[in-house]
């Protein structure tokens, strides 16, 4: 199972910053120590070029951030100040969840250690988000001919405002969102579905209405490619996540997606996604038994057909 992963995931940050940076390079190290992983598997990704993004975003939008031009708005609903390095690292978190895509056309699934930037729009970024990855890769699978029809499965506690929005009138692309209701965005987009889950939501209620959700995006997608951002925020101990999910429902959660996956013969590319646990190696924990699972529905063979 191949893993897109650069230390360049891994920001500096001002002291005090809320965002947990320092959990991608957590989570590799767990990997790298498990049994299920060799040194092989992980590869430097890429970084998104310019005609990637602009099938996205707006061209104004790229050179702006690229050249440090956004005003202090702007900068402040990003939520990390501008440096070289958050360019570089936005660029190469798009990059592999694009080679992450590629990769689960011939291993059945794939994973970007990062990615699942959801939040950011066509021509802006919030909530630590910069590019789409999800939406640029989407769109560079289908120019690449790769596939035409993609469902997006986003699992994260908050809604996919951006991607949402960006792919919005995208008849090809469908979004599934499953999120805290009451949580941020608090302005929400449409998907073409969302589920809304109330304060408090526990396994069972999660996972049955994860169920119906993919039942019907499934058929209302029928995809050639699935992403799927599989967030660690809906956690019970998650500092911004208001779901409670345990550990074990976050995991048959996973197993729900890949099983749909597998079941459609679809090749699916995972990004982690949100995670912001008090206890930081509960997030890392998550999302390691996420690719441990992954990587048991790993094939070795193409997968994934036209309709």
């Amino acid at each position: 199972m191949q893993l897109f992963y650069t230390d360049v995931f891994v920001l500096p940050l001002p002291p005090g910053h809320r965002f947990p940076m320092e959990k991608y390079a957590r989570l590799r190290a767990v990997l790298l120590a498990d049994a299920n992983f060799s040194a092989s598997d992980f590869h430097l990704p890429d970084a998104a070029s310019d005609e990637e993004l602009l099938r996205a975003h707006d061209a104004d939008y790229i050179r702006r951030i690229s050249c440090g031009q956004l005003d202090a708005k702007a900068q402040k609903a990003i939520g990390f100040p501008w440096t070289a390095e958050m360019v570089e690292r936005s660029r190469r978190s798009a990059g592999a969840t694009l080679g992450a895509c590629r990769a689960a056309f011939s291993d059945g699934l794939a994973a970007n250690l990062a990615g699942g930037t959801h939040h950011a729009f066509r021509d802006h970024g919030e909530g630590f988000c910069i590019f789409n990855d999800a939406a640029v890769a989407a769109r560079a699978m289908q120019a690449e001919g790769r596939a035409s029809r993609i469902l997006i499965v986003d699992c994260d506690v908050h809604q996919g405002n951006g991607t949402a929005a960006i792919l919005k009138d995208d008849a090809s692309i469908f979004t599934f969102s499953i999120h805290g209701a009451r949580n941020y965005p608090f302005t929400k987009e449409d998907s073409d579905l969302d589920i809304e889950l109330p304060d408090g939501c526990t396994d069972e209620a999660y996972l049955l209405q994860l169920a119906h959700g993919l039942d019907t995006a499934f058929d209302l997608a029928r995809p050639e490619l699935v992403i799927y951002l599989a967030g660690a925020d809906p956690y019970k101990d998650d500092r911004l996540g208001r779901l409670a999910l345990s550990m074990d429902g976050l995991l048959e959660r996973d197993r729900q997606v890949f099983t749909a996956c597998r079941n459609a013969n679809i090749p699916v590319a995972i990004t982690m996604a949100g995670g912001y646990a008090r206890n930081i190696d509960d997030t890392v924990s998550i999302h390691a038994n996420t690719l441990r699972l992954a990587r048991s529905y790993c094939t070795t063979s193409p997968t994934g057909s036209k309709p």
